[in-house]
């Protein structure tokens, strides 16, 4: 890969992974567009660790309640129910919304990505879930924190993410969506999506991995390492602006602009 290369990918993959606007949608446009080459398996591994250490980094405070809590209340006097904590709660509503997409990626993974990696169905999904977004940040109540989720809304809000697996879709995109319908605030939808990022990014990472290693891939240690850095310093600083900027601008600028993205890439379809 040119330097050129390295350096956009890894900042498109490390900004797109948490906006909701699609990273498929975006890193299909310089293949199509420019015609640069497929940037390998070893490549999408670096940038997948750069985006899981940034989201770590951003909630450290969290995962570490979480974890804590979840791990602390199997010890202790009383029924399991009795030792349960808010911290405890979002750690186990964090395992059962993960479960849906582990569930269907395992089982449709590879035909959906196979399939709908076109420029017309990323085209297709990046508008349609673009506009669920606006209805649902038009709509929602958003009256909730995450003290109130249970675990119902947890498995729907997992359920919205397992549609995710279709390109163009966001996850981030739809996961926000999901909770924003249920009625929750903007902050805390944003919050309850990239703590979901967390086991969904190690999933997909340790599974490239897994397949880098079986296949025995070639890397260029600079291309990887600066994508871990890049990836790492643009999702970092995505993640704490989205989260400072959310309640005073809303979703609707990340709608416009997945609408004026669709209408681009069928504008590439028709040319």
């Amino acid at each position: 890969m040119e330097l050129m290369h390295v350096v956009a990918l890894a900042i498109i993959q490390g900004l797109t992974e948490f906006l909701p606007i699609s990273s498929s949608a975006h890193l299909i446009l310089p293949s199509q567009v420019f015609g640069w080459p497929d940037q390998g398996l070893a490549f999408d591994v670096a940038v997948h660790i750069g985006t899981l250490l940034a989201v770590v980094m951003a909630f450290r405070k969290d995962v570490i309640n979480i974890l804590g809590g979840w791990f602390g209340q199997f010890s202790g006097s009383g029924t399991l129910a009795t030792r349960q904590t808010e911290d405890s709660r979002l750690g186990w509503a964090v395992l059962l919304a993960t479960l849906p997409a582990v569930i269907f990626g395992g089982l449709f993974g590879d035909v959906v990505e196979t399939a709908g990696r076109s420029i017309a169905v990323i085209g297709t999904t990046t508008i349609v879930f673009g506009l669920l977004l606006w209805w649902a940040d038009a709509k929602g109540t958003r009256t909730r924190d995450l003290a109130t989720l249970t675990l119902k809304g947890a498995l729907i809000i997992g359920l919205f993410q397992a549609l995710a697996l279709i390109p163009g879709t966001s996850r981030s995109g739809i996961t926000i969506t999901a909770a924003l319908i249920l009625g929750f605030e903007r902050q805390s939808a944003a919050r309850f999506s990239f703590l979901l990022s967390i086991p969904l990014i190690l999933a997909a990472g340790g599974l490239k991995g897994l397949e880098l290693i079986e296949t025995g891939t070639e890397a260029q240690l600079f291309d990887v390492a600066l994508g871990v850095l890049l990836s790492f310093l643009s999702a970092l600083v995505c993640i704490k602006l989205f989260l400072k900027a959310i309640d005073s601008i809303g979703m609707l600028p990340f709608v416009i602009y997945r609408l004026l993205l669709g209408g681009l890439l069928f504008g590439m379809l028709l040319l």
